[in-house]
């Protein structure tokens, strides 16, 4: 059985190999990533990680893979930080506060069946001098992620808490993952020995 990671993250390819998988091969899906008129972020993340695995062609000997992570302050939606002035407006509004970072997992078995699963993180920051957000964007390892921030790297100094899955934080719930991929038949190692 082949495995297939429709993601072009390396971080998704590295955790996959934390659970160690490693795809036999890897596609990037190309879909309209656009939030839906008032969708919320639970249902925008269930919906783009869905949408990604039905994205890419598998043969019937193929296990599919697609996640979809997002940054929420409330209903609000949180993309990829563009550039530098959307980073600042998110690390503006992250200062201090609660947020969530939601992980989705979509697993399509070889036999065609999709099972998605959802892990939800909540983070708090602590509150942001000029300077600490300035240095930051300079760092440039938010760019290009979700909420403007990497949690695994210079972040993880701001974190005051959290609650929920790091490896979900980071862009793919090992737990969640591991569990939809035993589920679809997918042979992982379960020696509990």
């Amino acid at each position: 059985m082949k495995l297939v990671l429709a993601s072009s993250s390396p971080r998704r390819l590295e955790l996959l190999g934390r659970l160690g998988v490693k795809p036999d091969r890897i596609a990037s899906p190309d879909i309209d990533e656009t939030p839906l008129k008032g969708e919320l972020p639970r249902d925008y993340v269930l919906r783009m990680a869905r949408e990604k695995a039905a994205a890419v062609e598998r043969t019937d000997d193929e296990v599919l893979i697609a996640g979809d992570t997002i940054v929420a302050v409330g209903r609000r939606i949180l993309g990829k930080a563009e550039n530098e002035a959307e980073q600042r407006q998110f690390m503006e509004l992250l200062g201090g506060r609660r947020h969530h970072t939601m992980s989705a997992v979509c697993v399509i078995a070889a036999d065609g069946t999709a099972r998605t699963k959802l892990s939800d993180s909540i983070i708090k920051f602590k509150r942001f001098e000029n300077s600490e957000i300035n240095a930051y964007i300079q760092s440039g390892e938010g760019q290009g992620k979700a909420g403007g921030y990497a949690i695994q790297g210079l972040a993880e100094a701001f974190v005051i808490s959290i609650s929920g899955s790091f490896s979900g934080i980071m862009g793919l719930p090992l737990y969640e993952t591991r569990n939809l991929l035993i589920s679809s038949g997918y042979p992982l190692n379960q020696d509990d020995a």
